[in-house]
């Protein structure tokens, strides 16, 4: 009896961090839809993606902390109501800014979800359990990648891209229910410390690198540079990157543990993470590549990525199995190997229909091993026991990093240039996928990979 409540635990969790995850690429399949009926201007359509991102990243530490204090339950179910509130902003919206006040408030709420879900996993279950609990968990956000911009074709088929956000407040409500029913109120402490400093440092930061990110021009980049809106924003972001590590370094309830960059193997990791997140930040502008190439309706575009969703679902068990025989390096080279193809033959060859396909194929199989489980393998192998939880947050934190950049680049680009913005964004995300594969060379073979983990 007890294994059964444990699954509905999980499948709670795993439905939680799913809706959360899938707001993130819902957005993509609706930006024209959203445009037609909002006034966006074109340069400003990332801040949709980003500024949900960003409040997401903000809140991770501090949810966690609060579920720490007052009890997992608790949280979980503040951390849902905060986000089916954002949803309903969102979904009555009818202005822009409006609509960005409601995408901060989904993040926010949604930072809750993933952390708590990940406390709650530590808590009720077992060592031996845990890490693949958790990496099934951080592999529901490129699943969502993949499948929300299907999910979002086919509810645009039929109703306006309000009812994208409407449904989840049902969901939320179902969810609600039943955590307050299934979900035990576990505290880990009274007066756990909340690292303030390092929330505020780590928000400046990312705040400051988004918004210079965002206001970057493709066309005379280097001019760009200089204008107020960025040069001194990209210089704060450094400057508050420096304070954070100097801040957060040795603090025992750090939001960054900076000890963990020592490890060479977390260094790559959360590079190709960063890579990860630019490729899956391309799916949010797909839908609209689809409707302009190829001429079809918002619908029909979110069905073209059929064959991306199907090479996902079969290459996540597939390569799953092939770590644990040949070990995480060479699958996640392949996984390079395969998405830099996909997008070099976007990049190469004038699109149609059978190119786009054969393309997404490719980049699908990429993003089932760079998106699944082959990253939170090595970082659950690396850490021991009690940092599995907080290397999974930070994965997080890499991934969406990358979204954030690869979001604003690719909505700048195509701002700049329009459809060849487009073409430009396939060959700058191809050369970053090759500099990741090189660097990817100087993981651990499997033999090494096998000795850490019996030394654990």
């Amino acid at each position: 009896m007890a294994e059964k409540g444990n699954n509905k635990i999980i499948a709670l969790l795993f439905t939680g961090v799913l809706m959360g995850a899938l707001d993130i690429s819902i957005v993509g399949p609706a930006l024209p839809a959203i445009q037609s009926t909002i006034a966006i201007q074109t340069r400003l359509l990332g801040w949709i993606f980003s500024i949900y991102v960003l409040f997401n990243l903000t809140g991770i530490s501090l949810f966690a902390k609060l579920s720490d204090n007052f009890g997992r339950r608790n949280i979980y179910v503040l951390s849902l109501l905060i986000f089916a509130l954002g949803s309903l902003i969102v979904s009555v919206s009818d202005n822009f800014t409006i609509l960005i006040i409601g995408r901060a408030v989904q993040g926010f709420g949604a930072s809750g979800i993933f952390p708590v879900a990940s406390a709650v996993v530590g808590d009720l279950f077992p060592v031996e359990k845990r890490g693949r609990i958790l990496g099934l968990l951080g592999a529901v956000f490129g699943f969502a990648f993949i499948i929300g911009p299907i999910l979002a074709g086919t509810l645009l088929k039929f109703f306006s891209w309000h009812a994208l956000f409407l449904i989840n407040i049902p969901i939320a409500a179902v969810l609600v229910f039943y955590s307050i029913k299934l979900l035990p109120n576990i505290r880990t402490s009274k007066d756990s410390k909340i690292d303030y400093p390092g929330i505020i440092l780590m928000a400046l930061m990312l705040g400051s690198f988004a918004y210079a990110v965002n206001n970057l021009e493709s066309n005379g980049f280097l001019a760009s540079l200089k204008q107020w809106k960025v040069l001194p924003f990209l210089i704060g972001s450094v400057v508050f990157l420096v304070l954070l590590f100097f801040t957060e370094h040795n603090k025992p309830n750090a939001v960054v543990k900076t000890h963990l960059f020592k490890n060479r193997q977390i260094r790559i990791v959360g590079l190709i993470a960063i890579v990860s997140g630019a490729m899956q930040s391309v799916f949010v502008f797909i839908p609209d590549f689809t409707v302009k190439v190829f001429n079809v309706d918002s619908s029909q575009a979110s069905f073209m990525l059929v064959p991306i969703v199907l090479a996902s679902a079969v290459g996540s068990p597939l390569f799953g199995r092939l770590i644990d025989k040949v070990g995480s390096k060479w699958v996640i080279l392949l996984g390079l190997l395969l998405s830099a193809a996909g997008f070099y033959l976007l990049y190469f060859f004038k699109p149609d229909k059978t190119i786009f396909y054969a393309a997404g194929a490719l980049i699908g199989l990429g993003l089932s091993i760079l998106a699944g489980s082959s990253l939170r393998y090595i970082m659950l192998n690396e850490v021991g026991k009690t940092d599995r939880a907080i290397t999974q947050g930070m994965l997080s934190i890499f991934t969406s990093l990358g979204q954030l950049t690869g979001a604003a680049v690719i909505g700048a680009l195509i701002a700049s240039v329009g459809e060849q913005g487009f073409n430009r964004s396939f060959h700058y995300l191809a050369l970053l996928i090759v500099v990741a594969f090189v660097f990817a060379l100087g993981l651990k073979r499997h033999k090494k990979e096998l000795a850490t983990k019996a030394e654990e």
